[in-house]
């Protein structure tokens, strides 16, 4: 709508706004400013998480170090020195052997001083193995949802279990910014054997390569994919086929393998059992005990993962005994639901060239 009524408006005093048009640009600023407040209003909790997700980022970016600076520092350990050069031979090979994009991440350091830095809420309902998901303006949906504040992912939780979902919370070893900041190596990555920290690198520069909104499923597969892919090939690069360093990561591999199969078997069981339930979701004692019993099994089953020729049970039994509820079952749908899918398209239509692969996929999907 034009501001003006009519070509025909009478002339006004130059420096004075005629009074219609002050009245109409009142107008305009006062709806702007109600949309600005309803928004600010509405996204309250959104932006907040963001100041809180700014500044954790921030207070970590102030205190790392350039590693070309440490690496001069004749008082930070030869050890880990070399520990820092190795993740550097790591993301080259990520960048020319893989087709992973260059960045200037882990060029810094941070020391944690022995403590967690990020802790990650996952949640489902009661009866469901189904996660439940965060939504934020720009970057998508998320089914988990990261604090650098204990207290306040706790805090989440306890929301979160008040309204009847399980949940599950735990410490991050790792992220990524995808790109837009410069994540720093991290004092904790440096305590991983070798194949293990291949793996968490390649996983991490993955993000930054290719990030597809709102299917975290996909991009936390294609990640942990290429990480353990990678991290193989990596080791055989570095090492040699025979090497010891091959030997443990693809003995650890194996028994990894072993119990996430597991897992996202026995959430296909817990799954099948929650559609008996019907419609009603509502807590149910009857439902609550063949919830629980069959949680039970699946847990008792690891006894006798792979023959017995090695147990998990206790590497990966929860606190104090305490049976996981669905939304542990989550991380599994999450990061390795999709495994099979990426090898047998990988073995069969780029005959296990990872770079290829990597190459088509940044094709095929777009990305952040």
């Amino acid at each position: 709508m034009p501001i003006f009524a009519s070509a025909k408006t009478p002339q006004r005093p130059s420096g004075r706004p005629h009074s219609n048009q002050y009245l109409v640009i009142k107008k305009i600023l006062l709806a702007l400013l109600i949309v600005l407040l309803s928004l600010g209003i509405y996204y309250r909790e959104v932006l907040t998480y963001g100041f809180l997700q700014a500044k954790g980022q921030l207070g970590i970016l102030m205190h790392v170090r350039d590693i070309d600076d440490l690496l001069k520092d004749k008082t930070f350990p030869d050890s880990l020195k070399a520990r820092i050069r190795l993740i550097q031979e790591i993301k080259k090979f990520g960048v020319d052997s893989l087709g992973l994009e260059p960045s200037q991440n882990y060029t810094t350091f941070y020391d944690q001083q022995g403590k967690p830095l990020i802790w990650l809420i996952t949640a489902s309902g009661r009866y469901e193995v189904k996660p439940y998901r965060w939504h934020f303006p720009i970057v998508g949906t998320f089914p988990y949802k990261g604090y650098f504040d204990s207290t306040r992912a706790v805090a989440e939780e306890q929301q979160l279990i008040a309204r009847g979902m399980d949940t599950d919370i735990g410490e991050v070893s790792a992220w990524s910014t995808l790109g837009y900041l410069r994540d720093p190596i991290l004092s904790s990555m440096l305590k991983r054997k070798d194949g293990s920290l291949a793996n968490l690198i390649l996983h991490e520069l993955t993000h930054g390569t290719l990030f597809v909104k709102n299917n975290l499923e996909l991009n936390e597969n294609l990640a942990s994919f290429v990480g353990d892919q990678g991290a193989i090939r990596f080791l055989k690069h570095k090492y040699g086929p025979d090497s010891e360093q091959l030997r443990i990561y693809e003995y650890s591999k194996k028994y990894n393998d072993a119990y996430s199969r597991h897992m996202l078997r026995g959430a296909g069981r817990l799954d099948s059992l929650y559609k008996t339930f019907g419609a009603d979701l509502s807590p149910d004692k009857r439902k609550d005990s063949l919830k629980m019993n069959m949680i039970t099994d699946i847990m008792t089953g690891l006894d006798t993962l792979l023959s017995g020729k090695r147990t998990l049970t206790n590497k990966n039994r929860r606190p104090e005994g305490k049976l996981p509820n669905n939304a542990y079952f989550i991380s599994y749908l999450t990061y390795k639901s999709k495994q099979d899918a990426f090898k047998k398209e990988f073995e069969t239509k780029f005959g296990g060239n990872l770079k290829s692969y990597l190459g088509y996929l940044k094709g095929k999907y777009p990305s952040m």
